[in-house]
């Protein structure tokens, strides 16, 4: 059956990731071996000879960050702003544009769940003022226009199971949709939520998500929009002190995806894992934007992100940024991205950044690579009787295998795993693989 052969593929791909070496973790590896020969940072456990950052000259200061509820605080973006200067601006338009919008997906929670409240926050709700800022003019203008939000209660105590699904969904690729969601995670609760975007619109929303002290949630937000959606959402997390957070973000589908993820710790001892992947095809561009803001002390974060890339115009864009504040001793930090281009005219653009104003931490450090379709693998494939399009899905799902196999839902991970062999299905005829 098709169910039985999307396990075996994936089955076999676990087994060519873990036998064959990328030439990516060659080029990962020097990359470390370089940071620490340089005595700065290194991807173990201590580091070497770490000091606060100093730029020399006023072109090394990053621009300041900018957040707020002001809409006026955030001018229209022309593109020479180095958090826009990736984005296709042009095919955005419409969401700078619009000044009155229809508000919110249309969102469904099936099932109940004891100790889940699903329902709408009014716009003097106070609980509203506790969500992190806005960062930049379409995350304000998604507060702004819905002036409430939905909200997702999880009570104090409550330990699920099973995952809380909430489906969201639009049908009118014409409209412009604001869209906040608020999910609340009381203290020493543990619970699994997906997202699940699909349909088609053009869409300027915000996940608000705040843990309380010992909570721990695993949340899975993908993007399975139809060919021609817009997206732009700002995922802001505020983690409370031993709180635990594992965020996954999928983009498989839209016209344009942009997501900018943001971390803030509230008190000690938060633990944070940031990963996603995204896969770009024709004409696709999906962008992954995080900021990790490491304010108080003894909190952990680590980043993992793969991208898969194929056809003309198809661009993935990753920018991770980790702040490690003079109060921030003890912190201990690491963020890797990789690329997998797979033909000619694909783009992959990826910047970590790290900035240390403390040198009293545990570890930091960051690794990003960019590579083309691995002949070696395909070769030890081919020589087993596999044919060479059965041999570049094994690959492929080998590759995302990492981060499929934590999202921890089984039955999401085999729709997962199917989207993925149906977008290498749809890989451009006339364009040869490199």
């Amino acid at each position: 059956t098709g169910s039985s052969s999307c396990r075996w593929r994936a089955q076999l791909a676990e087994q060519v990731a873990e036998k064959l070496a990328s030439p990516m973790d060659a080029a990962l590896a020097g990359e470390r071996v370089a940071l620490t020969g340089q005595g700065g940072v290194t991807d173990g456990a201590v580091t070497y000879g770490v000091k606060p950052s100093t730029p020399r000259n006023p072109a090394d200061v990053r621009p300041e960050r900018v957040r707020s509820r002001d809409l006026e605080a955030f001018p229209m973006p022309s593109g020479r702003e180095e958090e826009w200067r990736f984005t296709p601006l042009n095919r955005l338009r419409p969401l700078f544009d619009a000044v009155v919008g229809e508000v919110g997906l249309e969102t469904s929670v099936p099932g109940t769940f004891d100790g889940v409240e699903f329902g709408l926050l009014y716009d003097d709700d106070p609980l509203l003022d506790q969500t992190p800022l806005p960062v930049d003019r379409l995350s304000a203008s998604a507060e702004r226009a819905r002036r409430g939000a939905s909200l997702l209660r999880i009570a104090k105590g409550t330990e699920l199971d099973e995952p809380v699904l909430v489906h969201r969904t639009a049908g009118d690729p014409t409209a412009v949709l604001f869209d906040h969601l608020v999910i609340e995670v009381g203290e020493h609760a543990r619970a699994t939520v997906v997202l699940e975007h699909t349909g088609s619109a053009r869409v300027v929303g915000k996940v608000s998500v705040l843990l309380a002290d010992d909570a721990s949630l695993d949340l899975v937000s993908v993007q399975a929009w139809d060919d021609d959606a817009l997206q732009s959402m700002h995922v802001a997390t505020r983690v409370g002190r031993d709180a635990r957070l594992r965020s996954t973000q999928v983009s498989l589908g839209g016209s344009v995806v942009r997501i900018a993820e943001t971390v803030d710790f509230a008190g000690p001892g938060g633990d944070v894992q940031l990963q996603g992947l995204a896969f770009a095809d024709a004409g696709q561009h999906l962008e992954h934007r995080l900021f990790i803001d490491h304010a108080t002390s003894h909190c952990k974060s680590r980043v993992t992100y793969k991208t898969a890339v194929q056809g003309e115009g198809a661009h993935t864009v990753w920018i991770g940024d980790v702040l490690i504040r003079a109060e921030a001793e003890g912190t201990n930090t690491y963020e890797l991205n990789r690329n997998l281009l797979l033909t000619d005219s694909a783009r992959a653009d990826s910047v970590p950044n790290l900035e240390i104003e403390t040198g009293e931490i545990a570890g930091a450090g960051h690794a990003s690579a960019t590579g083309r379709f691995d002949d070696e693998q395909l070769f030890y494939l081919q020589s087993r009787g596999i044919t060479t399009d059965e041999a570049r899905r094994i690959v492929v799902l080998g590759f995302f295998t990492e981060i499929l196999h934590q999202i921890g839902v089984p039955s999401l991970q085999e729709r997962l795993v199917q989207a993925i062999e149906q977008e290498l299905r749809k890989g451009a005829p006339a364009e040869a693989e490199l």
